[in-house]
């Protein structure tokens, strides 16, 4: 108890911290390093006159020197708030040839010598200068020996700061939140006012303040452009150097006042200029949240299905859209019909009627995301001629579409309440406050959550977010719905309950709805049509029954949990096998393709039995096998079982079945097939 902890080995410190020790290699230069940075603020409070203090500091030549100082630094932090803030944003969001060369120079004043800084502003502004003479001649205006000057040389050296901070916060900042706003209405300056700034004000606060600081304590470009003039240059900084060759004992004394000043402000900060002040603004972990990729096929456990059987659900309009009044109204004008012609990296037709739900699936980098992107118009990846109701948006600004977005994460606005966030976009929309509040407050209370109404989203569980981010969505009443995997974030039960309530509102939406999604239960429960990518193709589109009946794409077949073999029709219903081996399929099952044609096969694994010995009898395809993974699924269990004659094969039995075979991984098994249970599309 109490032993010492060695060097690089964890122990148990109070309160069960795990604490680690500190090698002296590294200690000893840190403890020296901080007593370098140390003894000089030590020395000057060792000797600082402390009963003259405040006489020193209220002598004429001081106090104009501390006003001057006051009135410079507040015009060179206004100057750099001025030029800084667009700079830090181009810098940051604009690509654009010679950025590197752009941010050099910004940062240039930081490590240049003050008095080679003060000489060039000499050589630009000057009398002689480069604009010296046209400034003068044209305005007026005189820089060197002029408070103006004194006011240039304090903003060049200081500004860098300013802009580093805030190029850095703006870096920081999540492209979704700007988009999903302009998705709602917003236009550009409304988006930067209402979601951009505010983020970025706490590392506009904190940069506001180093600028500010800095040119406080501007010294040697001040002196070799300014001049030394009392009342018109001489601020606090060249006092102190005035007052050291006369006075040292009241150069000390504003000495001090500088470093309270200058501590101060660096205490204040607390670390936000270092890159927390946009914490907020960042992506977070929703409670409650699971990860986005699970186990493709699987039933959902939060939900009534046993298995899955890609049928819609009938909705009961007495019953479950508009019973309880919750349903989504139709869009505010018109019909909402949907005609998009994709060309880029997605590049399909696609057209649907208002009131259509399609549910939009296919493998990572199919062109999910870029098709929601593109029927936006964010995207340089892919373009979209999109009509709405007839009306052509092809070249109108996002926040002009009607097409509102609920991007995977909700892309809620952190800064303000689930209230605030709902009522965005009919404010965007120019409806007035009080109104657009108190429809705001309807839509989350037929969302469920209106309780939560003065809560901001660091507040609200993963469930509660995305209600809150589809409220907001649906009270902007729009014309095109574009979700992009809104469930996934969210753990089985969250799922279950807001995939409900999703399915319940969208029965009543009057526009047209894409939802992108890796959950068959959601294509299920959500979609009237799924469309299927396949590298930016639209490999098919139909309705959930004959997506699961009929699948044209080996990712689809599996995501259902299918057995799917790609080959090629064969002489006899028979399916040559891409991998190697033959299929046998039923006579008269479906047409064939022709003998050559690309076919994929597809088998449920509660076709496919097993057995310790070569079956006899009716089975038409037998192999050989080993048993290499046993999965839970529910109440039943899911073997999967690879074999030197085809490809690897997914089985599904009870328990008791396993149990009787005595499966583990390694055992050698016989898997049937029966003719019949194979399914055969052609490509």
């Amino acid at each position: 108890m109490g032993g010492p902890v060695r060097s690089g080995r964890p122990g148990a410190g109070a309160g069960g911290a795990v604490r680690r020790g500190v090698p002296a290699g590294l200690l000893v230069p840190a403890l020296v390093g901080v007593a370098f940075l140390l003894l000089p603020l030590v020395g000057v409070l060792a000797r600082t006159d402390w009963p003259s203090l405040l006489h020193h500091l209220t002598t004429p030549q001081v106090t104009q020197a501390l006003r001057l100082s006051l009135v410079v630094s507040g015009w060179a932090l206004l100057l750099s708030l001025l030029m800084g803030v667009p700079l830090a944003w181009l810098l940051a969001r604009v690509p654009f040839p010679g950025k590197a060369l752009v941010r050099s120079l910004v940062l240039l004043p930081m490590v240049l010598p003050p008095t080679v800084g003060g000489v060039a502003l000499l050589l630009a502004f000057g009398r002689r200068g480069v604009l010296g003479p046209w400034l003068e001649s044209t305005f007026g205006l005189t820089l060197p020996f002029h408070t103006a000057g004194a006011v240039v040389a304090a903003a060049f050296v200081a500004m860098p700061f300013l802009v580093i901070s805030l190029e850095g916060a703006l870096a920081g900042l999540r492209p979704s939140l700007e988009e999903t706003a302009a998705s709602l209405g917003a236009g550009p300056l409304r988006v930067f006012a209402t979601v951009t700034l505010p983020l970025l004000a706490p590392a506009l606060a904190a940069g506001a303040a180093l600028t500010w600081a800095r040119a406080l304590g501007e010294f040697g470009a001040t002196i070799t452009f300014a001049g030394n003039l009392p009342g018109a240059t001489q601020t606090l900084p060249l006092q102190v150097y005035l007052l050291l060759q006369d006075s040292p004992e009241a150069a000390t004394s504003v000495s001090l006042l500088l470093l309270v000043i200058a501590m101060a402000v660096l205490v204040a900060l607390r670390g936000r200029w270092t890159g927390g002040a946009v914490r907020e603004a960042r992506a977070t972990p929703l409670e409650g949240a699971a990860a986005p990729d699970g186990p493709a096929g699987f039933a959902d456990p939060g939900a009534p299905e046993e298995g899955v059987t890609l049928e819609k659900p009938p909705i009961r309009p007495g019953v479950d859209a508009g019973a309880d009044a919750t349903a989504a109204p139709a869009p505010a004008a018109g019909e909402s019909d949907l005609r998009a012609e994709l060309t880029g990296y997605t590049h399909f037709p696609l057209t649907a009627p208002a009131g259509t739900t399609i549910a939009v699936v296919g493998p990572n980098g199919a062109g999910k995301t870029t098709l929601l992107r593109a029927l936006l118009g964010l995207t340089p990846r892919a373009h979209a001629e999109v009509l709405l109701g007839g009306r052509d948006v092809t070249r109108l600004p996002t926040h002009r579409r009607e097409v509102a977005w609920v991007p995977q994460d909700g892309a809620l606005f952190p800064h303000l309440s689930a209230l605030a966030n709902t009522a965005y976009g009919l404010r965007a929309r120019g409806v007035p406050r009080a109104e657009a509040r108190r429809q705001a407050r309807e839509w989350l209370v037929r969302l469920g959550v209106g309780e939560l109404a003065g809560r901001r989203p660091a507040q609200l569980s993963g469930g509660q977010a995305q209600r809150v981010a589809l409220a907001r969505a649906l009270a902007a009443r729009p014309r095109l719905l574009l979700l992009d995997e809104p469930l996934a974030a969210l753990d089985q039960t969250t799922r279950a309950r807001v995939r409900h309530t999703l399915r319940r509102h969208l029965a009543g939406f009057g526009g047209v709805c894409l939802i992108v999604t890796h959950d068959p239960v959601e294509a299920v429960s959500l979609a009237d049509r799924v469309l299927v990518l396949e590298d930016g193709a639209a490999v098919q589109d139909a309705p959930p029954a004959e997506v699961t009946r009929h699948p044209r794409s080996p990712w689809v077949a599996r995501m259902l949990g299918g057995n799917a073999w790609e080959g090629t029709a064969g002489p006899g219903g028979t399916v040559e096998l891409a991998g190697g081996g033959l299929l046998t399929t039923a006579p008269g099952e479906g047409t064939l393709p022709r003998p050559g044609a690309p076919v994929l096969a597809v088998i449920a694994p509660e076709a496919v039995s097993l057995h310790l010995a070569r079956p006899e009898g009716s089975p038409r395809n037998v192999w050989a096998g080993t048993v290499r993974e046993l999965t839970a699924v529910g109440s039943r269990l899911r073997v999967l079982v690879t074999s030197p004659e085809v490809p690897a094969l997914v089985a599904e039995i009870t328990p008791a079945a396993a149990a009787d075979l005595g499966l583990a991984d390694g055992r050698r098994v016989w898997t049937a097939v029966k003719a019949t249970e194979v399914t055969v599309v052609g490509l």
